[in-house]
Formats: structure tokens, sequence, C-alpha cells
């Protein structure tokens, strides 16, 4: 999404807008399918569908003027007002399913105006990476050999003699 893209509010500059976008949205959600046996995601897809939904049928996402300013971000209104329109565009009359659109203001220290598809993101973001510090994942591969520790189920209960073993390593667990 880091591409630049035409600034018109129809015609050509509309449809290129919103098909890159759509395509870099579809890209999103197949990585979301993909994964969606990961803790988190499955929140992950909901959100970026959302955010997909509103984008695609605004050829763009709609920001609310109010939620900028409650935010902190005049000067971004101004800039939508000046620049015209580019992946955002001032939520209008004419704008669809404007609840999902960015209407959710943050103020400082953050400054931000989100969607509910970007709260279900960051959700799922947090899911995910806390059940990856918890080592929550469980392993479905089926290649090569799986390590255990001494105190999973499952776990050697002496470790293996093989060859010389340096007088610290001789002992097991607790050292008794």
């Amino acid at each position: 999404q880091f591409v630049p893209l035409p600034e018109g509010d129809a015609g050509t500059d509309l449809v290129v807008r919103t098909l890159v976008l759509a395509a870099s949205y579809l890209l999103l959600l197949v990585f979301a399918l993909v994964n969606l046996r990961l803790p988190g995601m499955p929140l992950i897809l909901v959100g970026l569908a959302c955010n997909a939904i509103v984008i695609v049928t605004n050829g763009g996402m709609p920001v609310s003027v109010d939620a900028l300013r409650d935010s902190g971000q005049a000067d971004v209104v101004r800039l939508l007002v000046e620049e015209g329109a580019d992946k955002h565009h001032r939520l209008d009359d004419g704008d669809v399913l404007t609840f999902l659109a960015d209407v959710i203001p943050v103020p400082a220290p953050i400054r931000q105006v989100v969607s509910v598809g970007d709260v279900l993101v960051y959700a799922g973001l947090v899911w995910l990476i806390a059940s990856a510090m918890r080592g929550r994942f469980r392993s479905e591969r089926t290649w090569g050999p799986v390590s255990r520790g001494k105190h999973r189920p499952g776990a050697a209960a002496e470790p293996p003699r093989s060859g010389w073993t340096p007088p610290a390593a001789r002992t097991w667990g607790t050292g008794r």
C-alpha cells in the first residue's frame, strides 16, 4: 500500500486507486486465510475484511472530519481538502458503510483515527503476539526431530548417553 495512487475523485483515477487497494487487501486476506489456524488470525481476518469492504465500495477509506479534529489532527483535514483523495478521503453523503470507515478518534499521544476493522486487526495482533510469547502454538510439522523440554509430556526420562559427557552434565534434573 506504499504505491503512490492517482488523486482524482472519479473516472480512471478512482478505478485505478480502487483496483490497487483491492488487490493489496486481497493479498492480506489470502495471507490471513492461509494462517487461520494461528491464534488471533480469525479476528485479523474479520478486521481486514471489514476494511476491504468499505475501501472497495467507496474507492478508498472514508475518514470522518470530526474524528480527525477530535484526535488532534486538524492539519490532516486541511491536507485532505487541499490535496484531494489518495487512499483516504473525507467522508461525505455519497459514501456507504460509513460505520466501517475511519470514524473512531484516538486522542493524544497516539492521535489517530481508526476503523472498526482496525480495532479488530489490532486485537487479533495482540492475541497472536501474546500467544507466541507464551508458546501457545502447536507444531504441525511432520518432518525432522521434535525437541521436547524435560518437563513437557513425552520428555525423555534420562538424557541420552553417548560417548564422553562433561562432569557438570552427568547429573539430571535436581542433581540427585
